[in-house]
């Protein structure tokens, strides 16, 4: 778990910094760079939506963004290093974080049920009760940290 996490969070403070690097710089042009770097069509669906956002991008959203991401990162970060350390707290903290997309995840494969929907489901359903298996013996043993 705590592995996870911190890649979670690294993947996320990569973002991040990239997205200060985007300052002070035209984002559609870098947005239409991606596109022909990873070969997709600019006029299928996804590519133009990602297009169409990267043109209202101002300097001022693409800060929020990335300081958004940070802080993200950062308690992915924190989380990992309370997981690798046997904290009390950070079993809590994934316990909850992990639990709070559940019903949202839910609402999304009762919607519209696909493969990787109902993956992430299961995946999530799985450390949610991994982390309150490990809340509960720790609690009855008293192996609390």
């Amino acid at each position: 778990m705590a592995l996870l996490e911190a890649a979670k969070g690294a993947l996320v403070l990569l973002a991040g910094v990239g997205a200060f690097t985007l300052v002070h710089r035209d984002v559609q042009v870098a947005a239409e760079h991606l596109v022909r770097l990873f070969h997709l069509n600019p006029a299928s669906h996804y590519p133009q939506i990602f297009l169409e956002a990267s043109s209202k991008l101002s300097d001022s959203r693409i800060v929020m963004l990335a300081g958004a991401a940070l802080l993200y990162a950062g308690m992915r970060l924190v989380e990992a290093f309370g997981l690798w350390t046997e904290r009390r707290w950070a079993e809590w903290f994934a316990a909850l974080s992990s639990g709070i997309y559940v019903p949202i995840e839910v609402y999304e494969v009762w919607e519209r049920a696909s493969w990787p929907r109902v993956s992430l489901l299961a995946v999530n359903m799985l450390i949610v009760a991994y982390m309150a298996l490990t809340l509960w013996r720790t609690r009855r043993f008293g192996d609390a940290k």
